[in-house]
């Protein structure tokens, strides 16, 4: 399911881009619960006008954002990409170096047309043995020094081991752990607010 978050233009806004899978499209739970709609929130204090396109579809892979980005970059113009993929292609066991090419192509695609980016780095559970899911986590650090751009380092982090955080499926996080969600992503997404227009305040209480 998509959902676009979307708040009204103030004087020249700017936009923000999240292109994700289930972790970013609020799954099992209301949109308006999701980190994606708490980062609207918190921009709506710190850089009024700017609007939070959520372009995550649950089940995306990066080649499915491969070929949904050329449009949703025309159509919204962004001057920030947030890449929160990759996740379902691990759990697809996809072979490492066309995960990586696609994320190549994913950042490289929105640096063309303008737009800073932050990649949102992801993990595997253990069982995927430790030569691929090493491999797996590699890739995003990998592509954030040849892309010169900031990268989360585990978007999941202090989530996934935590059951009181997980749905019981065991691979998606709650509502209750959304804000964590939002924390892990803000340190590395503050530093790029300038280019959305004047900072005029920075909090990471919701």
């Amino acid at each position: 399911m998509l959902f676009l978050i979307l708040t009204p233009a103030v004087g020249s806004a700017q936009s923000v881009l999240v292109l994700g899978d289930s972790l970013s499209a609020a799954y099992g739970m209301p949109a308006e619960e999701g980190w994606v709609a708490l980062l609207q929130r918190r921009l709506d204090r710190s850089v009024p006008g700017t609007e939070v396109v959520n372009a995550s579809i649950s089940g995306e892979t990066t080649q499915g954002g491969l070929t949904r980005l050329p449009q949703l970059l025309e159509r919204h113009q962004p001057a920030l990409v947030l890449v929160e993929l990759g996740a379902n292609d691990g759990l697809r066991g996809t072979p490492l170096p066309a995960i990586r090419q696609n994320l190549e192509q994913l950042v490289s695609s929105s640096q063309q047309s303008g737009a800073q980016v932050l990649l949102i780095g992801m993990q595997l559970p253990p069982n995927y043995g430790p030569r691929y899911s090493r491999g797996f986590h590699a890739l995003f650090a990998e592509v954030s020094e040849s892309r010169e751009v900031p990268r989360v380092p585990f978007l999941m982090d202090g989530v996934a081991l935590d059951a009181t955080l997980m749905q019981d499926d065991g691979l998606h996080p709650n509502a209750a752990a959304q804000p964590k969600l939002l924390d892990n992503v803000w340190p590395y997404l503050e530093p790029l607010l300038p280019v959305l227009g004047p900072v005029t305040g920075v909090t990471k209480a919701d």
